[in-house]
C-alpha cells in the first residue's frame, strides 16, 4: 500500500523539470501521509490528475470511507495540478479546501479527477469529483492554492546532484 508506481507527464513538464535538475516521481508523490493511506497519482498534468485511493484503511467507525480520507485525496490530485501550472519556479500551497460528501463507500477502490476552475498567476483552483467503482459519485471537493516563487528554506523538492 502507497507504493508510486510510475505517473503519467506530458514530455514538455518531464523535460522542464529535468533541466532544474528536479526529481519528477519524488515531487509528485502523495507524500507521507498520502503514501500511508494507498494514494497513488496515476495521471497529472495541468490539465488534469488523476489518482486512486482503497476505502480499506480509510473508514470512518461506521465502516464508510472517512470524509477527511477524501479530503486528504481531493488536497492531493489539486495541489499536484497546481504545481503543475505554476511550474519549477513555484510552489502549490493549499488555502482553501471545501468537499461535500454525497455517498458511502465500503469497500474498493475511489478514483479522484482533478481539473482546473482557475488558473492564474498567483493562485490555482481545482475541481476534484471522487468516485466509487461504479462510477457513482462520492465527493465533490474545490481546492485552492496559493501560487508562490521557491525561496531557500521553502521545503522545495530536492534536486540530484547535477544540479
Amino acid at each position: 500500500m502507497g507504493e508510486q508506481q510510475s505517473v503519467k507527464f506530458p514530455q514538455e513538464v518531464i523535460d522542464e523539470y529535468a533541466a532544474l535538475g528536479v526529481d519528477l516521481p519524488a515531487l509528485f508523490s502523495a507524500g507521507h501521509l498520502g503514501a500511508r493511506m494507498g494514494v497513488r497519482i496515476v495521471e497529472a498534468s495541468a490539465e488534469k490528475v488523476v489518482g486512486t485511493m482503497p476505502v480499506e484503511g480509510n473508514t470512518q467507525p461506521y465502516g464508510l470511507l472517512h470524509g477527511g480520507a477524501s479530503a486528504v485525496l481531493a488536497e492531493t490530485l489539486g495541489s499536484v495540478g497546481s504545481m503543475l501550472h505554476g511550474g519549477a519556479s513555484k510552489i502549490a500551497v493549499g488555502v482553501d479546501l471545501n468537499c461535500t460528501h454525497h455517498r458511502g463507500a465500503r469497500s474498493g477502490l475511489v478514483t479522484g479527477v482533478a481539473t482546473p476552475v482557475h488558473r492564474g498567476r498567483s493562485t490555482a483552483t481545482y475541481e476534484i469529483v471522487i468516485s466509487d467503482e461504479q462510477g457513482r459519485r462520492v465527493c465533490s471537493a474545490r481546492l485552492t492554492c496559493l501560487l508562490r516563487d521557491i525561496h531557500p528554506g521553502d521545503g522545495a523538492p530536492a534536486r540530484t546532484a547535477e544540479s
